[in-house]
């Protein structure tokens, strides 16, 4: 059963089911309808009315607790703890869901390579340049992002038969993982990257759903399902 305790602020909640306790902020705002959200940070927020009666605000969580389960699980794995990267040898760095060890080296040309286990920088400056190591590897990102995130686009929307591609964009987003904008243009967050295939499709179809279904409703979660059964 879920039960919930609010702070001295009314703000900050701890809610509790059997299987695990956890957190969420509430927002009461001059709105309709609820909507809860898992942010990058796994931070959870749940809008609601600025009115909404308590009992209606437990009966939507516990009408999510699967969903909202389900994604904190799904991008669970890909939190790391943030410190202040030196872009020097030995550090990890993650790629498509996998932690690789970088090594840096002195080279002829500036260049990255990725092969088995290990994220190579050659440089034509000093190794311990932490700052031109960083915009090397993050021109790196950029170009397999460009790559990896259009070609798993195309394989997403082959799934539905919408007559109009809408556009790809890619950027920083410190709230969410992908949004969209009408029926023209999607918006992903561009640290996918560093999550696996399977965590990027699962983000592309989300925000194709939402063209044919805006609200996370009964409509929208029976697309979601059909289009991503995993």
């Amino acid at each position: 059963m879920l039960s919930t305790v609010s702070n001295v602020t009314g703000m900050t909640r701890k809610a509790v089911n059997r299987r695990f306790f956890y957190e969420y902020y509430l927002l009461r705002q001059p709105r309709r309808t609820m909507n809860l959200t898992v942010m990058p940070n796994l931070r959870i927020v749940l809008k609601c009315p600025a009115l909404a009666e308590e009992s209606k605000i437990q009966n939507f969580l516990q009408r999510k607790w699967f969903w909202l389960e389900k994604q904190l699980s799904f991008f669970k794995k890909y939190k790391r703890k943030r410190y202040d990267k030196e872009y020097v040898s030995g550090e990890g760095f993650l790629y498509l869901g996998r932690q690789y060890k970088l090594q840096v080296t002195k080279g002829l040309c500036d260049k990255v390579t990725l092969s088995k286990n290990r994220l190579t920088i050659s440089t034509t400056n000093d190794v311990s340049e932490g700052g031109y190591n960083k915009k090397l590897l993050e021109s790196w990102y950029e170009s397999k992002r460009n790559n990896v995130f259009s070609s798993r686009f195309s394989v997403a929307l082959k799934k539905f038969e919408y007559k109009q591609r809408p556009e790809l964009s890619i950027g920083v987003m410190s709230k969410r993982w992908g949004s969209f904008y009408s029926k023209e243009k999607i918006f992903l967050n561009l640290k996918l990257i560093h999550t696996s295939k399977e965590c990027i499709d699962y983000v592309i179809t989300h925000e194709l759903c939402h063209l044919t279904f805006k609200k996370h409703d009964k409509h929208f979660y029976h697309l979601m399902r059909e289009k991503y059964p995993k």
